[in-house]
């Protein structure tokens, strides 16, 4: 938690808002997406989903593969409590749904479906978009199938495997991920096995959301080498998440912005 402090004092520190950005692209994306406060009919679903599960006092018993928990001690946890303080925020999933909605992908990845609060941001954004969400533990893969299919996320494939088996055996490389949101492992080692996996899949208008960047000092090195990658060539930091791009008629920028 020291950690985490520390880093946001730094990250406030060296944060701005649009008026610091020079670049057309991000400067668009900032003001009609990231900082747009108009309401949309769909933030309803957002929390109505969340709203549904902080009410679900049934406990499951989690399979962890990856890098712990800061919040839980016992892998036999209530899905209200994993709702409550490992799903994402409803802010963060308002963010998302606008990502979605904006860039309008026809086909996303999203690594760690966890309850499927994200998901439902993502089925959201773009309901004729094919989204591929994979996750780990079984016992929380049944509960969010459920959850997905109560509130007509019918867009959405949840498959059941460990992410680096799934991402080396089903021919990644061939499909065209317009958007992928990595939310699985917040480990370093875990992380740079992902994007080096995927960055064959990578085209002009992909877009890559890291969630956690600064969750560990592990994590913090594996951001700074995903942005310094020479592919990457846009990367805007907003603490809680890292979006990279891959526009190759974009000078290399890196940007640190407050939402």
């Amino acid at each position: 938690m020291l950690f985490q402090i520390k880093s946001y004092l730094q990250f406030l520190w060296h944060s701005k808002n649009e008026h610091a950005v020079h670049s057309p692209f991000v400067f668009s994306l900032l003001t009609k997406c990231f900082y747009d406060k108009k309401f949309k009919s769909e933030y309803n679903v957002l929390k109505n989903y969340r709203k549904d599960l902080l009410l679900n006092k049934n406990t499951i018993e989690v399979t962890d593969f990856g890098a712990g928990s800061h919040v839980f001690k016992s892998n036999t946890r209530q899905i209200a409590q994993i709702a409550k303080t490992a799903g994402i925020s409803i802010k963060r999933a308002q963010l998302l749904f606008r990502i979605v909605n904006y860039f309008k992908p026809e086909s996303l990845l999203e690594i760690g479906t966890s309850l499927g609060l994200a998901t439902s941001a993502l089925a959201s954004g773009n309901p004729e978009a094919k989204i591929t969400t994979l996750e780990g533990c079984p016992e929380t893969a049944k509960q969010a199938q459920l959850q997905l299919q109560k509130f007509n996320c019918n867009n959405v494939e949840l498959i059941v495997s460990e992410f680096s088996s799934y991402l080396k055996n089903n021919q990644t490389s061939t499909i065209n991920y317009q958007l992928i949101y990595f939310d699985g492992n917040h480990s370093k080692k875990a992380t740079l096995e992902y994007f080096e996996l995927l960055l064959p899949t990578i085209t002009n208008e992909t877009v890559w959301i890291f969630d956690d960047i600064h969750w560990s000092s592990e994590m913090e090195e594996a951001w700074k080498i995903i942005k310094n990658n020479p592919k990457v060539t846009v990367s805007i930091d907003t603490f809680q998440w890292g979006l990279v791009f891959f526009r190759y008629e974009q000078p290399k920028q890196h940007f640190v912005i407050r939402t």
